[in-house]
């Protein structure tokens, strides 16, 4: 979903028109950035929190040359889910039936639960 998408189905959802659902999701976002640049922690009960964390500096490798290279210390912006919202992400999977076309996204299928690391296979195990 992209933030357009999300402004139409707020301004449908609230019955707002567009101008007045896209002001209020960037007043939404902008109240996450100020209390994360405070270093505050956001707790959302039911959907998850955001928190910042620092990386600390670190010695690291340029892939291309192999060369040491210097990498700053650095605060970085971190979601936690939380329990309802997890909950309410693998139900329809639970719920979902294998279909015999072998049709479906795979958001719905084993694979797509490896914490979004790449090179997992898009069919399920067999049993």
């Amino acid at each position: 979903m992209t933030k357009a998408e999300l402004v139409e189905d707020v301004a449908r959802a609230a019955e707002l028109t567009k101008k007045d659902a896209e002001r209020l999701v960037e007043i939404v976002f902008e109240s996450i950035i100020d209390t994360l640049n405070s270093g505050e922690k956001i707790e959302l009960r039911g959907f998850g929190s955001f928190r910042v964390r620092e990386r600390g500096a670190r010695r690291g490798r340029n892939p291309k040359t192999g060369d040491p290279v210097d990498i700053p210390a650095k605060r970085v912006p971190y979601f936690k889910p939380g329990k309802e919202l997890k909950e309410l992400i693998n139900e329809p999977a639970a719920a979902a039936t294998p279909s015999s076309d072998g049709g479906g996204d795979s958001a719905t299928t084993p694979a797509a639960s490896n914490d979004g690391e790449g090179g997992g296979s898009q069919t399920p195990p067999l049993m």
